[in-house]
């Protein structure tokens, strides 16, 4: 059953994390992910408040009673958060596992996570970053590579690279990604070393995950080549779709466009639009190049099944 140091350690029944995605990772997906024997990551920069933020929470314990994760999101924001607040609630109520992400390293909350007893698993896409935070005392490193949907940072290293690369260079446990969609991709990143992959995109057209069905719908039609680098020139550089929101976006940085008329076209609320009107062209979704590997709407529960069936089904190949 693919037992690791990851389902170990966050006592978990597949070596399965789902990445955390904006507009996405709301308590009930969470959950669904969860419950379905995944690590399922609560998107903290949901919430404006922290009043709310305890409120998501609350939620979700009522909706798991398996383990799961909260994103405190290190990315520069258009609305200022005090992750410390945040820090504050996950003391308050009792989270156990915490996973960072963004620009730089939590260098001012690390020790709150050890303090407080913490599993801190830090989510990054480079060796020289991998070593910062181990010597920081995180307990876990995600890495993944340039495939992958969202932020890909600016080294541009494939996964088939990258993880044995940070594998090798730390003595914590990883977490790979990276273009991962069935049990062949999770095979793969387990004997480059990884001790868990985390997926994103595939889980975009699953049955729960809370996007309009005509989003889904478009996404099962793409292929690997149905994505595009977005937003390089303001130093955010994220893989996306390649619908007409992200082609105007390419247009605009070609043109050398400053950063506020590129915000216009990736902001949130375009975004939030897509996922529940349906206007697939209205906002940007992160999207990795496994989109071509994704070809029909399972359950959370239907999608972790077969992906763990079909890598022990390769895995007896070689016995």
């Amino acid at each position: 059953m693919f037992e690791t140091k990851i389902t170990k350690m966050l006592g978990i029944k597949y070596p399965i994390i789902g990445g955390t995605m904006m507009w996405i990772s709301y308590p009930e997906f969470v959950a669904d992910i969860s419950n379905a024997g995944g690590l399922g990551i609560l998107a903290s920069a949901l919430y404006s408040t922290k009043e709310e933020f305890s409120q998501a929470i609350d939620k979700l314990q009522t909706l798991t009673d398996k383990p799961f994760a909260v994103n405190i999101n290190l990315f520069p924001t258009m609305r200022p958060i005090d992750n410390n607040e945040y820090v504050d609630v996950l003391v308050e109520k009792g989270v156990k596992i915490v996973e960072t992400s963004g620009h730089s390293a939590p260098v001012e909350l690390c020790k709150r996570f050890k303090d407080a007893g913490m599993i801190w698993i830090h989510k990054c896409v480079g060796i020289r970053y991998a070593l910062k935070v181990q010597d920081l005392g995180a307990d876990i490193i995600t890495v993944v590579g340039y495939e992958n949907g969202g932020a890909t940072g600016r080294l541009d290293v494939g996964t088939l690279v990258l993880v044995p690369s940070v594998v090798d260079a730390v003595k914590l446990p990883v977490i790979g990604g990276g273009g991962i969609s069935d049990g062949r991709g999770l095979l793969a990143l387990l004997s480059l070393g990884a001790e868990g992959i985390i997926i994103g995109t595939r889980l975009l057209i699953t049955k729960e995950c809370p996007i309009s069905d005509a989003l889904k719908q478009a996404l099962v039609k793409a292929s690997e080549l149905d994505t595009r680098l977005v937003m390089r020139s303001i130093n955010a550089t994220h893989r996306v779709w390649a619908n007409a929101a992200a082609e105007k976006c390419a247009q605009l940085e070609a043109g050398k466009a400053p950063a506020e008329e590129i915000f216009k076209v990736v902001s949130g609320e375009n975004a939030k639009q897509m996922y529940d009107g349906g206007d697939v062209d209205s906002g940007i979704i992160s999207c990795g190049q496994g989109i071509g590997l994704s070809h029909d709407i399972p359950s959370v529960q239907e999608l972790f099944d077969r992906m763990i069936n079909q890598a022990q089904e390769i895995s007896q190949k070689f016995k």
